[in-house]
């Protein structure tokens, strides 16, 4: 990040504070509804520290994120990996077409009576809601990326000699459908981390972010609750910075051919 942009994103979070301040003291101006950034920065510097007894900010992160890539690392792997096959395959594609589309409409929080019923109050029911979450803009943007390929390249490739379907894939299938592929992961990324906090927060586990916002609730403290959702949007930005970096990195072929 350059100093420009450094600037900015400074800016617009100053921006963001400052009026939330000042919202709160016009319109709520009550602790138990509401805290402003002025309570909930310290009380943020408590949760990191551990002051407050029975919060304690990085190991609660540290649960949420093993949720997060106990579920999410499956659902990659499946997402692609289907997505590749369904995308090459046409009557692949049609077969799963029915299935896929009975279950994605499907909210995650709805599974979670039946992963608790299933798996109990485990990380790996954790890991279940959020791989039902993110796999499915994995899959899709996969299939889309094989889908969209130009029969010119595979052509092409033919013509230099790749005669095995492990070659065309290889060489053509999979570069190619690294962009859509990578657009899904970020998309998968931020359902899979919303998923985390929705499954702790529903209580399939008793440790991590979500389940210190509804601890938070029951003691009355909004300054606690508010915390933690800072936390949550910050490992979230985190992750997306990663993804956004990995993506450059994987596609800077890309470069000069697309708008900056």
């Amino acid at each position: 990040m350059n100093l420009k942009n450094l600037i900015i994103f400074i800016f617009s979070i100053g921006s963001f504070f400052a009026i939330w301040e000042i919202y709160y003291w016009i319109f709520i101006n009550n602790p138990f509804i509401l805290a402003p950034p002025s309570r909930v920065i310290p009380t943020f510097y408590d949760l990191l520290a551990g002051n407050i007894q029975g919060f304690y900010m990085p190991l609660d992160a540290i649960y949420s994120l093993y949720h997060y890539f106990l579920g999410f690392t499956v659902a990659v792997a499946v997402g692609f990996s289907v997505g590749l096959i369904a995308g090459w395959y046409k009557r692949v594609e049609r077969f799963l077409y029915p299935i896929i589309e009975l279950i994605r409409p499907i909210p995650p929080i709805a599974w979670i009576p039946i992963s608790i019923l299933l798996l109990k109050l485990t990380h790996t029911a954790a890991a279940f809601i959020i791989f039902i979450g993110s796999v499915f803009p994995i899959l899709l943007n996969t299939i889309y990326g094989v889908s969209s390929i130009e029969k010119k390249y595979i052509e092409a490739a033919l013509t230099l000699g790749a005669t095995k379907t492990k070659d065309i894939f290889i060489k053509v299938i999979i570069p190619a459908s690294m962009p859509a592929f990578l657009t899904g992961l970020r998309v998968g990324s931020g359902v899979a981390w919303m998923c985390v906090v929705a499954a702790e927060l529903f209580g399939v586990s008793h440790y991590g972010l979500g389940y210190k916002i509804e601890l938070g609730r029951l003691y009355h403290s909004p300054d606690i609750v508010i915390s933690y959702m800072l936390a949550i949007g910050i490992v979230g930005l985190f992750l997306d910075r990663i993804y956004r970096t990995l993506e450059a990195s994987i596609v800077k072929w890309r470069r000069g051919y697309l708008i900056e």
